[in-house]
């Protein structure tokens, strides 16, 4: 939500209502709480937590699958957590991996989309102690497979941020799709690319409950950069497949503005969003962000991430945006909230260069609702990693430390790096009762759940 961007080092700048990005969730009713306290430091060297909470390894790169499947992936980034029967959870796992990989997603009949990727997801299935009962392929032969969203029917919708076609680095395949996982069982799923939804740097989606409506954002690098989009399915809200009918996909365009960045005022609200039909959803020539959408044309918004749906609206999240990469202004983070039933948008929150709230590291990425209200956040720069909670108030606190050293390019090759590094915190999320936070380090790829008093 608030960016892989440096200049979060210094703090940032907040304006607009955090409470609002809130409205209509699970985590509304409380304000949450100022943090549970210093964090202790762990004898074992892995995690830090605050003095009542504990950890549990769950699965760590390079380990055995329990299926026999092979190894454990490398990079496990975004995740999410299902009920399953007779209070077990199934735990959906991404692994963010490019053709360079060093462990890619085991190849599985009937799981596998094209055996030259090496990206995937794979699923834990845990007891009401979080127990592992089981560890399996999820889906495999995808790539880059970096965030995505569940679905009213309590299944994963997986996205490739990439964009990559056969014959390039060595796939057999064109990617840049999203796919279903059925968490409770796989083969149901399959590894079929929802080819209507788009191909294009996939980053999440959210789901609309009432008309079935799937939104989709674009992470893309270059410019003219991504575009928030919209999916009517054939058969909406038809259960698990159902998105293989097929659909409409739509860009958004905003009337009078072209980059969402030239936005800068906190409240700020445009009707009359419109909706422009999508000329080549699979991008057989032409990245769809590059198509031709009509002398208006559509709006675009650099690093379109975050997408969830509360309060009959959804919201969307542009982690930053900076002028000298060709954005029309400079942000931190901009935070939409767009009403379907109004065809409004409006600017909800900005993140900016002052100080309102400051966040003692840097570059937060992955983001939850927290049980009690706020948010967990996800550290991903440089030094010491870090969970940070954040309330309604914009009052920020250290959940978590990763202790985990990794390997830097200097060690391996046999100098002596400046300082440590660490890897950073990927795929946060809350058990279905909330007790439980289970937290990735995307690298070495390790997965915890995380108990203690988070409602008191």
């Amino acid at each position: 939500m608030l960016a892989r961007t440096g200049a979060l080092g210094v703090g940032i700048a907040f304006a607009g209502s955090l409470s609002e990005i809130f409205a209509g969730t699970a985590a509304a009713g409380e304000l949450g709480r100022s943090g549970y306290g210093p964090l202790v430091p762990d004898p074992a060297g892995l995690l830090d937590l605050p003095e009542g909470f504990r950890y549990k390894v769950l699965s760590r790169e390079g380990g055995r699958l329990r299926s026999g499947e092979g190894r454990v992936p490398s990079n496990h980034d975004g995740m999410s957590a299902f009920r399953g029967h007779r209070g077990r959870v199934h735990l959906v796992r991404n692994h963010e991996n490019r053709h360079t990989a060093r462990i890619g997603v085991p190849t599985v009949e009937g799981l596998t989309y094209d055996p030259a990727a090496k990206g995937g997801c794979t699923v834990l299935a845990l007891d009401g102690r979080n127990n592992v009962q089981g560890e399996r392929v999820g889906i495999a032969g995808t790539a880059v497979n970096c965030a995505g969203g569940p679905t009213p029917w309590n299944t994963w919708l997986t996205c490739e941020e990439n964009e990559d076609k056969a014959g390039t680095n060595g796939y057999t395949k064109d990617h840049g799709f999203i796919f279903e996982v059925d968490p409770a069982d796989p083969h149901r799923t399959g590894a079929v690319p929802l080819t209507a939804m788009g191909r294009f740097q996939h980053e999440a989606i959210a789901v609309d409950p009432k008309s079935g409506i799937v939104y989709e954002t674009e992470d893309a690098f270059d410019r003219p950069f991504g575009l928030f989009y919209r999916f009517l399915p054939e058969k909406p809200l038809g259960g698990t497949g159902s998105l293989r009918a097929g659909g409409a996909l739509e860009a958004m365009r905003v009337p009078g503005v072209a980059d969402l960045s030239a936005v800068q005022e906190t409240g700020a609200s445009f009707g009359g969003v419109e909706w422009v039909p999508v000329p080549d959803p699979l991008a057989e020539k032409t990245p769809i962000r590059l198509q031709d959408f009509g002398r208006k044309g559509v709006t675009h918004a650099q690093k379109l991430e975050g997408c969830y749906w509360g309060d009959k609206a959804v919201y969307f999240v542009s982690s930053f945006a900076r002028s000298s990469e060709g954005s029309a202004a400079d942000h931190f983070g901009q935070v939409w909230k767009y009403e379907p039933h109004k065809r409004r948008l409006t600017l909800v929150v900005v993140f900016g260069p002052s100080t309102d709230i400051r966040l003692p590291g840097e570059s937060p990425d992955n983001i939850c609702l927290a049980p009690r209200g706020g948010l967990m956040v996800c550290e991903d720069g440089n030094g010491a990693q870090h969970v940070y909670g954040l309330t309604k108030r914009g009052e920020v606190y250290a959940m978590a430390r990763n202790r985990q050293e990794i390997t830097s390019a200097a060690a391996a090759a046999g100098g002596t790096p400046e300082e440590p590094e660490w890897g950073e915190f990927a795929g946060v999320t809350f058990s279905p009762d909330c007790s439980t936070m289970y937290v990735n380090c995307y690298t070495p790829g390790t997965t915890f759940a995380v108990t203690g008093p988070f409602g008191g």
